[in-house]
């Protein structure tokens, strides 16, 4: 797959993210315990996974989401009716974002070699 296919991948992810994180009240609690933790760290590892294979450069897609997991949880807590921000989400996010690294690594590292088609 060539890296520009990754695009609208990205482009769903961050969308779904962005919803998530700055729709006008989060789903209800209860539930599976720690179910909004897993939803954090998969609505920031799902972007920065497919922005890599995209093959846009490590230290910025990383670094605009560690941002923005700080810059959100702020946001929710600080502006957003019916929200609140955490340091456990933020940390959830960027736990996100390491594992989106470490997905991206073990798909290049898979499909290197691969002949493209």
């Amino acid at each position: 797959m060539t890296r520009h296919r990754w695009l609208p991948a990205f482009a769903v992810a961050l969308a779904a993210q962005l919803v998530a994180v700055y729709a006008p009240s989060a789903p209800s609690e209860g539930g599976i315990p720690y179910l909004d933790k897993v939803v954090h760290a998969t609505i920031f590892g799902l972007p920065v996974l497919f922005g890599l294979l995209a093959g846009w450069p490590r230290r910025w897609v990383v670094g605009v989401f560690v941002v923005h997991a700080g810059v959100s949880e702020y946001l929710q807590s600080a502006v957003l009716p019916h929200r609140d921000g955490s340091w456990q989400d933020a940390l959830a996010d960027l736990v996100g974002v390491g594992l989106g690294v470490l997905a991206s690594s073990r798909v290049e590292s898979r499909t290197r070699g691969i002949p493209r088609a």
